[in-house]
């Protein structure tokens, strides 16, 4: 028998739920793992490196990964970042196709909790913590182009627009989410 995906749209630059602080997880129930699926589902279909929830229009406060083969999730992170510093490219599946190189920290040490409710801590450096940075910024409401230095920033800015997924008009096309926000006011 086959397995179904359940691949949802990602939400592009432009859309407010990209811009929104997402709310913690207080439920870990069905609807939480089937969101979680869904985010994995997505993000490989994409395909992507990390994939957050409010990426397919969910607020609250859920990532997963695929990273140097490790296939992963976390929900409710909490983070502890290295002094040490990383330079280097980075993307985003909301902003497809551009790439800027951006500062992160080198290592990152997170602590949250699985679809289940157990808690989770990951260690990870290089890839692994850029793409945790990354994902939990996106928690917070924050892109990775808000991480640029000025000048690359327009440069960022000025691609966005020139993009053909932007539009002409520069509104986004928002799509409703299957997930529930029940409790969540949004």
């Amino acid at each position: 028998m086959e397995s179904l995906l359940s691949v949802t749209p990602i939400r592009l630059f432009g859309d407010p739920v990209l811009t929104t602080k997402a709310a913690p997880v207080v439920d870990f129930d069905a609807e939480l793992r089937r969101l979680v699926q869904d985010l994995t589902d997505s993000m490989q279909a994409a395909p992507g490196s990390g994939l957050a929830a409010p990426q397919i229009g969910v607020g609250l406060r859920v990532f997963t990964w695929h990273i140097e083969g490790e296939l992963g999730h976390l929900v409710n992170p909490e983070l502890a970042l290295s002094a040490d510093e990383q330079f280097g490219p980075e993307g985003c599946l909301s902003l497809p196709g551009l790439t800027f190189d951006c500062v992160r920290a080198q290592s990152v040490i997170a602590r949250g909790f699985n679809m289940y409710g157990d808690p989770v801590l990951i260690e990870g450096s290089d890839l692994l913590a850029r793409c945790i940075q990354h994902e939990t910024d996106h928690l917070d409401g924050v892109l990775f182009i808000d991480r640029l230095d000025t000048e690359t920033r327009k440069q960022a800015m000025k691609a966005i627009r020139e993009a053909d997924w932007s539009g002409l008009s520069g509104v986004p096309t928002v799509k409703v989410s299957p997930h529930s926000m029940n409790g969540f006011g949004l």
